[in-house]
């Protein structure tokens, strides 16, 4: 079976880490995703860093490496007449453009909206900026910190009121990307009926407002501030992190049953009004965190992991990055892939999230291609242009 993507040509404009999660999530489905650098240090994140692999000019990030799986890498100077004519001629092969240019830049490069779809009225646009293309904000530049704290996401992460905490992954790109990748794919499928492409606009402040869930609702619809619950569920309990005599496990009783299956477990009394239903748990949430620590405090985590696994009731440990990839089940999903690097040799990479029919492997492809080297393909490309 082909990949979902194959013979769909995108040109990843793109850098940092919003657009270039979008263009490897279109490249692990199976899109030729050709990324276009300066020829002047590349992506920023080629710099981002330590740790870093190789030595003095085959030095290459790991920052790099976690979101630029699956492309091709060719250089070119925008500024340059002979190489914005290559870009034109990259555009007309295309089906996908993605760009993260500050507004207006690529309109003052000469590639504005309207020149890219009278080169190719086929052509998908995918434009990401900070905080939106219009409105009083828009000439800001975006980065996921700056983003998290505009978007209220650090408001409700952590626990101290005093020390906002942002996400220990840089969520507002992860989701960013994952939104332009979604709305890649829905344009394409839209071509199909009316043989144009569409300009698809998305930001690091839609990405993180548009995960505020129920934290989002209960400003809108109940008029409550949301405010920091630190490991513990801000509308259910117990749901959360509770500390064992050894280490800490996690907790989700999503319903009663739930409720009613670990209180029979842990001995704990599903009469005391204080416990009677959610709300109420919610409300005396600090007794009900002792009074179950003080049960788990009298055997190791994996007592209670145990027990709880044997009552139904969903329950987890806290793993470290190491562990969580030399654990089975995450090797069983295809979540870590080997790929032959072109000057660091064999690698073991973060692997595509989503897996088809009933392929041991993940993502679109049989082969992942290993994150390229700077400019590793301008020959290449430039004689496929040339019908070489």
């Amino acid at each position: 079976m082909s990949a979902p993507l194959d013979g769909i040509t995108v040109v990843d404009l793109t850098r940092a880490l919003a657009g270039p999660q979008a263009g490897m999530m279109l490249g692990d489905m199976g899109a030729r995703v050709i990324k276009v650098e300066t020829p002047y240090g590349g992506d920023d994140t080629r710099g981002w860093g330590p740790p870093f692999l190789g030595e003095g000019d085959a030095r290459e990030s790991t920052y790099f490496m976690s979101c630029n799986r699956n492309k091709e890498s060719i250089t070119l100077d925008l500024k340059d007449p002979d190489d914005k004519a290559l870009l034109e001629e990259l555009v007309r092969r295309a089906d996908v453009l993605m760009e993260n240019f500050r507004v207006g830049v690529l309109d003052r490069l000469g590639f504005d909206v309207a020149r890219l779809h009278e080169l190719n009225p086929r052509l998908v646009i995918l434009s990401v900026s900070g905080f939106g293309h219009d409105g009083p904000e828009a000439q800001r530049a975006g980065y996921d910190q700056i983003a998290q704290g505009e978007g209220g996401l650090m408001s409700v992460t952590g626990s101290d009121p005093d020390q906002p905490t942002k996400v220990g992954v840089p969520i507002a790109d992860l989701l960013t990307g994952m939104n332009g990748a979604f709305g890649v794919v829905a344009a394409l499928y839209e071509r199909e009926r009316t043989g144009r492409g569409r300009v698809i606009r998305t930001s690091l402040l839609a990405g993180v407002v548009g995960v505020h869930a129920f934290q989002g609702t209960r400003w809108t619809v109940a008029g409550e501030v949301p405010t920091m619950s630190g490991a513990h569920h801000a509308a259910i309990a117990p749901y959360g992190l509770f500390h064992t005599a050894t280490a800490p496990v996690q907790l989700a009783c999503g319903s009663e049953a739930l409720w009613r299956a670990l209180a029979g477990a842990l001995g704990l009394d599903t009469t005391d009004p204080r416990f009677a239903s959610n709300a109420d748990r919610v409300r005396h949430r600090d007794d009900l965190v002792v009074g179950i620590e003080a049960v788990f405090a009298t055997a190791p985590a994996e007592h209670w992991l145990a027990l709880l696994d044997e009552a139904g009731v969903p329950a987890g440990k806290v793993r470290t990055i190491d562990d969580v990839y030399a654990w089975e089940q995450t090797r069983s999903q295809g979540l870590l892939i080997e790929v032959e690097h072109a000057t660091l040799g064999a690698l073991s990479l973060p692997g595509p999230v989503l897996r088809l029919d009933d392929n041991a492997y993940a993502g679109g492809r049989v082969d992942n291609l290993p994150p390229p080297t700077l400019g590793q393909h301008n020959e290449s490309v430039r004689a496929w242009l040339a019908g070489d």
